[in-house]
């Protein structure tokens, strides 16, 4: 696992350089026919994650944001392992200029995301961990940590709030939780600063992908949190026809209120 953990960052890192080549020049946008923006950037990080991960582990299909209408649901359903990879999470973040993006890998074994990379281009950190791997770690140049979550999370709650997506549902929910501190955030960092304990949770409603969230669960739950439907059952991953997530809760502390937080 240690070879195999090794191998994925340095994927992620190489995808990462490629995105900052993009990043740091001029670049156009275009748009997917969901509206969502599309760059040089994320075909690039495609290209080196899949070259990357074939090298690294031949025997396991990739499963990629911009290639996943290649594959029909029937053939993908009947992967037990795969990667499932988002070249570049948050690309209005990139597009803004903010440096919140990320590189997304998740390994996944009979629908349970068992290890993930996130690594964050512009500031070269990455968090990465699974219960492949029986713990999450945060990378930052030589400096390794191990992460946990705060538990139990105190008043006021740290809640994450993402920078380009809320809604009424959400807004609602958030009044509900008592004294909160509010950080904004963009893409993955956000489960990564839970599984640091900078945060206490992020409720998600609205419309995310599977490739959104299954690196962040990784490392979460890795370090104690957990990620979980409106009905308390953890996310699980390439078991339906359609890749889109529901609502969902990424807590630090699974012990938070969160059926409360929903009114029930």
């Amino acid at each position: 696992m240690d070879e195999l953990c090794e191998g994925a960052i340095a994927v992620a890192q190489a995808a990462a350089e490629a995105i900052l080549h993009v990043y740091r020049g001029e670049f156009d946008v275009e748009h997917k026919r969901d509206a969502s923006p599309l760059t040089a950037a994320d075909l690039a990080a495609h290209h080196c994650i899949v070259d990357g991960l074939a090298k690294l582990t031949p025997d396991v299909p990739v499963l990629s944001e911009e290639a996943a209408n290649q594959v029909p649901p029937h053939v993908r359903r009947g992967w037990h392992r795969l990667w499932l990879v988002d070249p570049l999470d948050g690309t209005r973040e990139f597009v803004k200029r903010n440096g919140e993006f990320t590189v997304n890998l998740a390994l996944i074994e009979d629908g349970v995301s068992v290890f993930g990379v996130v690594q964050a281009p512009v500031t070269g950190v990455v968090w990465y961990g699974g219960a492949a791997l029986g713990g999450a770690f945060r990378r930052d140049g030589t400096i390794t940590v191990p992460l946990r979550v705060r538990q139990p999370a105190t008043s006021p709650l740290r809640v994450a709030a993402s920078r380009s997506h809320r809604d009424a549902r959400t807004e609602a929910l958030i009044a509900r939780m008592g004294p909160i501190e509010e950080v904004n955030l963009g893409s993955s960092l956000k489960f990564c600063r839970l599984a640091e304990g900078g945060l206490d949770a992020y409720p998600r409603f609205g419309p995310t992908c599977e490739w959104d969230t299954a690196a962040g669960q990784a490392v979460l739950e890795a370090a104690g949190g957990c990620v979980i439907d409106p009905r308390g059952r953890p996310f699980r991953y390439n078991q339906r026809d359609t890749l889109l997530n529901g609502d969902f809760f990424a807590l630090g502390d699974p012990a938070l209120p969160w059926r409360a937080w929903l009114g029930e």
